[in-house]
């Protein structure tokens, strides 16, 4: 082990990083390291920015996994190099923006059709009337949690309150 891997392993040990990462930071910073057949505290910004572009564009990596490197040679570069670190040098991949998927008339009648009984089909059927989220529909609560439950700003939270198998679409008190 090499002093400069055994300082990061202590310093990660001693931050109180998990298992899993403590590896992987290791791991991003040997692989850095042998991509360039020289010490990592040899190399700098130019450097990271090849390593970066070649991690996207030769070895294909997801974006995950890149900005997971980048974070394990920031570590060691702030922490145990205690060298700058100048983020307009290296910056962090941007992250694609998802939109959501709609579904066409036709998915929504398929959807619909395949219910199993009719309270499942009505229920469908309101949900895509009311374009209600699946996650405001799925979030349901009891009558105590129900009162509690307050949006942005205090202001009382629509949500779906059950009695028996009625549904209501209403604001919590």
């Amino acid at each position: 082990m090499t002093h400069l891997r055994k300082m990061m392993l202590e310093g990660l040990q001693r931050r109180n990083y998990a298992q899993n990462t403590i590896d992987r930071y290791l791991f991003a910073v040997e692989d850095f390291s042998r991509h360039f057949q020289r010490p990592p505290d040899r190399l700098g910004p130019r450097h990271i920015r090849e390593y970066q572009a070649e991690l996207f564009t030769k070895r294909k990596f997801a974006l995950s996994t890149v900005t997971g490197n980048l974070a394990a040679l920031r570590y060691f570069y702030t922490k145990t190099l205690k060298k700058r670190w100048s983020t307009a040098e290296t910056r962090y991949p941007k992250r694609a923006l998802r939109l959501p998927t709609f579904l066409s008339q036709e998915d929504v009648a398929r959807l619909i059709d395949a219910a199993r009984t009719s309270f499942h089909r009505t229920l469908l059927m309101t949900l895509c009337a009311t374009e209600v989220r699946r996650a405001d529909l799925h979030g349901r609560r009891t009558s105590e949690q129900q009162r509690t439950c307050r949006g942005k700003r205090g202001y009382p939270r629509w949500n779906w309150k059950f009695s028996g198998r009625t549904m209501i679409w209403a604001r919590s008190s």
